[in-house]
């Protein structure tokens, strides 16, 4: 049986439409039990949007959850895919800025199912950074200790053990060795994580990938990103900008068969790769850009 499909929509009813598009596209999306979860509006000003998206989720599937006021997308994430995981016992998650290959959910189902016992594998993600395949290296996926928020997927059992209290945090905020640690995985790990804490951010992500570092976890992802995110304009929630550098190259090969490695380890090669995507140098560049609107 696929996994549910969980989407977290807002005030962007084209990006719900497209959303929508892509995903009927997949083979798998009929079968598909689907769920979607709309924030409430902020203001006035936001409301008649709002009615729009939840008219398009409508669409989609009679299980709508619309909040009565809003909760922000941390919050609403957390709740909904609680809800839905307690049911399911798995689930992938999309939002409503995302727009997904034809073989998004076959990728997404087949490894959910291949990793399912694997306890070392914390979740499993859409999103592939455009990293090259070191030259012997076999499978179509690779380990890494940072997931990604855009198209995922986990199970019961992993989401579960997330702390989104955060109750190490007094440690962690004195121990630059801890913190140290974390930044492997991205020299912003720490920084977003703070910004959460400290409420200039509602980040839950940021959360699930700590718990992940702290388990000793990782993520799975494809060489081929089955995942782009548009949500890069003004009304994107976190992303407003033009300029990325997480923008990719969507999998237009569209084959439905993937090559999983049940002895998969994390690979020096590309961590290094996914380390300079998130280096300082390269969030200067990125940061330049954005300012300089190019």
């Amino acid at each position: 049986m696929p996994a549910p499909i969980v989407i977290f929509a807002f005030n962007r009813p084209e990006a719900l439409l497209k959303l929508k598009e892509t995903l009927e596209r997949n083979t798998l999306y009929e079968e598909s039990e689907k769920y979607v979860f709309v924030d409430g509006a902020r203001n006035e000003g936001e409301c008649a949007k709002v009615e729009e998206v939840v008219s398009i989720a409508r669409k989609i599937t009679s299980n709508v959850t619309v909040a009565e006021k809003n909760k922000g997308l941390g919050s609403s994430i957390i709740e909904g895919v609680t809800t839905v995981i307690n049911q399911y016992h798995k689930v992938i998650v999309l939002e409503d800025d995302l727009i997904c290959s034809e073989n998004f959910l076959s990728y997404m189902n087949q490894a959910l199912d291949f990793y399912q016992n694997n306890s070392r594998i914390f979740s499993i993600c859409g999103y592939g950074l455009k990293i090259k395949r070191p030259m012997g290296y076999i499978g179509d996926v690779y380990l890494s200790g940072r997931s990604s928020s855009w198209g995922w997927g986990t199970w019961k059992d992993r989401w579960e053990q997330v702390d989104w209290e955060m109750k190490d945090w007094k440690e962690l905020s004195s121990n630059r060795k801890m913190q140290k640690a974390f930044n492997k995985n991205g020299s912003d790990m720490f920084t977003m994580l703070k910004g959460y804490m400290e409420g200039r951010n509602r980040s839950w992500a940021i959360r699930f990938c700590y718990s992940q570092f702290k388990l000793g976890k990782y993520s799975v992802h494809p060489f081929l990103s089955k995942i782009d995110n548009k949500g890069f304009g003004e009304d994107a929630t976190n992303c407003r900008q033009t300029y990325s550098r997480f923008k990719v190259n969507i999998d237009k090969e569209l084959s439905n068969n993937f090559s999983f490695d049940k002895n998969i380890v994390p690979n020096s090669d590309i961590e290094r790769q996914c380390r300079k995507y998130h280096s300082i140098l390269i969030r200067l560049y990125s940061k330049i850009r954005r300012i300089l609107h190019i």
